[in-house]
Formats: structure tokens, sequence, C-alpha cells
């Protein structure tokens, strides 16, 4: 299984970035998605997370308004669409997998993804 992210890069503040997430070795419409961000120095925290068919999405609600999750099942990947990015939107993105069907509340939650990409970095200057 390997989930390669991509679309890292440096941006300066009040800029956009898209991040992909190509997964192979899972049957990728058979999971939820997530996205997760940790910053320099802190924790891995949940960025956003999509149902397996994209019709449900849910965010970190500091995020709402700014990040979009999105996915293309025909091309095994999700998407994570930044705009409006912060310095504090830097650090290491990763993307994960989550085998049980979408559950809002519990998509936040780091210990129900099974699979983990190996990060992008983001870096937003002020």
């Amino acid at each position: 299984v390997q989930l390669q992210a991509s679309g890292g890069g440096l941006v300066q503040a009040g800029g956009s970035l898209r991040l992909s997430c190509v997964a192979s070795g899972i049957n990728f419409n058979e999971y939820s998605m997530g996205w997760f961000h940790q910053a320099p120095g802190k924790a891995r925290e949940f960025v956003a997370a999509i149902s397996r068919s994209g019709n449900r999405a849910s965010y970190a609600e500091s995020l709402k308004g700014r990040f979009t999750i999105s996915r293309d099942n025909a091309k095994n990947t999700v998407y994570l669409q930044m705009n409006n990015l912060k310095p504090e939107d830097t650090g290491v993105y990763y993307c994960a997998s989550d085998p049980r069907f979408f559950d809002r509340r519990a998509s936040s939650e780091y210990y129900y993804y099974d699979y983990w990409g190996q990060g992008t970095l983001v870096t937003v200057s002020s």
C-alpha cells in the first residue's frame, strides 16, 4: 500500500496550493480519506476528511472556508485545496486512509486511519 502526497512548496501568505495524494495497493473507493497537518514542533492535527463517494466531508473548525477536500475515485486521488494561506499553515501535510464508513465526528481521530503517506511540506512566508 502506498499513499503518495505531493503539491507542497513555498508560498506567500494569502496564496493557494493544491495538494494531491495518489493511493495504490488499496481499493480506493472503499476508503474514507483524510488530511492531517503537523506544524514544526507540534502534534499532528486533523485538517479534513471525505467519504468514500466524496459526497460528505468534514473540516477542522478553524479551517472551514479556506480549505476544501475532494477526491477523484477514477484516479485514486484525494485533493486538498488550500486558499488564503497563513504562516501558521506551515508544516507537513499527510494523507491517510480510513477503512470505515465516513463518520463526521470520528473522522478527526488519527487512530482510525490505517495507512499514511509520507507527507508533503508546505511553507507559508509572511
